[in-house]
């Protein structure tokens, strides 16, 4: 199931790649997402920006079906892989059926920063595969959200 999510930023894209690549954003997004625990760690190889960041997560608000599969918390390894102004994204959940990948691609436009998360969402278990997928991508979609809010406050100074 395919997730995209388009997002504005009024900074230009240097200062939004800095902030996606910068650890300290990453931990206060975990926070406003709720995350019971969370570490960022940034490598650079030559021209390669790899971010990886690991999170648990209280599940809440999801149907008794879908408890069964993830448990009571989840942890969530995401990767960016970033060359320039493109990242390969991962999101892996340990023990999860779940799997998520796909892109984040930044863009400047005019006086504005243009980011893009393009992501397929799968899921192998039968018969309830594709109502997970669909609760998966709601879930990670509002974390997109939560995730841009931060990002415009931290661009503003409102850090």
């Amino acid at each position: 199931m395919q997730l995209t999510r388009t997002f504005i930023y009024d900074a230009p894209a240097g200062q939004v790649l800095a902030m996606l690549r910068y650890p300290g954003f990453w931990d206060r997004v975990a926070r406003a997402t709720g995350a019971t625990s969370s570490s960022t760690q940034v490598t650079e190889a030559g021209e390669t920006i790899e971010v990886v960041t690991e999170q648990d997560q209280k599940v809440v608000g999801v149907p008794a079906f879908a408890k069964k599969f993830v448990g009571e918390t989840t942890r969530a390894i995401i990767r960016q892989t970033w060359r320039g102004d493109a990242a390969d994204y991962v999101i892996d959940t340990p023990g999860s059926p779940i799997s998520i990948t796909g892109s984040a691609t930044v863009a400047e436009s005019g006086r504005s920063t243009v980011v893009t998360y393009d992501l397929d969402v799968r899921c192998g278990v039968p018969i309830v595969g594709k109502k997970l997928e669909a609760l998966v991508c709601d879930l990670t979609g509002k974390g997109l959200d939560t995730e841009h809010e931060v990002g415009a406050d931290w661009l503003a100074g409102n850090v």
